[in-house]
């Protein structure tokens, strides 16, 4: 044959198609998880890799046209609430696909997705661990508790965004024994540098003065995140300081009870709350301090996010220490917590979240745990 019956021939060759890991993301309501995830999938290769996301059909905030865009599926489940027909529905999808990857990103509950994947034949089946607990919530932790130990059965790989985290779900043996691949929360490091511009438009949009001192926490309103406590404390910063003003940006199932705090404290006029926004990541150039008040974190992205922006973050002991890059400072959870800072865009050191760099790295460990 000749060489140029070779070209022909290998041109013709059919492109390799991608292989598609199902992303278990459970109640898809805009959190920190949901941010990890979409961010690595904007950055992968995704001619080599496309991801199927799982989520339950009681999700709200899905970016259904992004995903479609970038070439990969949503595909809606029962709630898990609904066992049995959530494990049935899971075993056909995952026979039906033939899926060679199950990732499952619903912590402790990850237990019931890795069943289906083991009776479906699915071959590599990864725990990953998104978060830890606190002993205030005792009532969830009951079930958390009542899980952990089977958090391990079912998957062949178990993922963690830091080694707290890793620890709390897979045992602080397998840890030691690097059975746990450390997948490092990341972010577009650029699209979170400060912005004087954003900060004087969203300042007037949001009815703030340039000479007022903005604090912010970014969250859904659960026990977790511990807004009540923050808004306590917000109180009686204001008797020292006049022009202290809260922005809150989250939505859940505590805003009911929080509104009524507000109410209930005469802070109307200096708190100001926003559901959701598009423009979060501009948004932290609106603040003098972030407050993060956290009764438990696996890692607290948010946290991250506003030291790169430049801030001084004040967070509680719940928070790892993994999460500071220079600007985050541990508070006790006092009538003394919030207190004035001065932004800083010269501490941090944010190399480790970058996103550019870290995306790489997931995609050759699905590539090499799948081979």
């Amino acid at each position: 044959m000749s060489n140029a019956q070779t070209t022909k021939t290998a041109s013709k060759a059919p492109a390799q198609e991608p292989l598609v890991v199902a992303q278990i993301m459970g109640k898809w309501v805009g959190g920190g998880v949901e941010a990890v995830i979409m961010n690595y999938y904007r950055h992968i290769d995704r001619s080599k890799i496309q991801f199927d996301f799982i989520c339950d059909e009681d999700s709200t905030n899905i970016p259904h046209d992004e995903i479609e865009k970038l070439g990969g599926k949503v595909i809606l489940c029962p709630p898990y609430q609904k066992l049995p027909k959530y494990l049935k529905f899971l075993e056909n999808l995952f026979r039906e696909k033939k899926y060679r990857i199950v990732h499952s990103n619903i912590n402790t509950l990850s237990v019931f997705p890795l069943y289906a994947a083991k009776k479906a034949g699915v071959p590599v089946r990864i725990a990953h661990s998104h978060s830890t607990s606190n002993p205030r919530e005792w009532k969830k932790n009951l079930m958390k508790n009542a899980l952990r130990p089977f958090s391990k059965v079912w998957a062949t790989d178990y993922f963690a965004c830091t080694k707290h985290a890793g620890e709390y779900q897979f045992g602080k043996k397998a840890v030691e024994q690097g059975k746990v691949k450390i997948i490092t929360n990341a972010i577009d490091i650029e699209k979170f540098k400060f912005d004087p511009e954003a900060r004087k438009r969203l300042r007037k949009e949001f009815g703030f003065k340039d000479d007022d001192y903005v604090i912010g926490n970014f969250g859904r309103m659960v026990p977790a995140k511990n807004q009540l406590f923050l808004i306590n404390a917000f109180y009686e910063l204001k008797k020292t300081t006049t022009n202290a003003k809260l922005l809150l940006i989250g939505d859940g199932p505590l805003r009911s009870k929080i509104d009524e705090k507000i109410e209930k404290l005469n802070l109307g006029k200096d708190i100001h709350i926003e559901s959701r926004r598009e423009d979060i990541n501009k948004c932290y150039s609106v603040l003098d301090v972030f407050a993060f008040p956290s009764l438990y974190e696996g890692l607290g992205m948010v946290a991250v996010e506003a030291q790169v922006n430049g801030l001084d973050v004040l967070a509680s002991a719940y928070v790892p220490d993994e999460a500071n890059i220079g600007n985050m400072f541990k508070a006790g959870l006092g009538k003394g917590y919030l207190k004035e800072r001065q932004r800083n865009n010269n501490k941090t050191n944010s190399s480790r979240y970058n996103i550019s760099a870290l995306a790489p790295k997931l995609q050759n460990e699905y590539e090499v745990i799948y081979a």
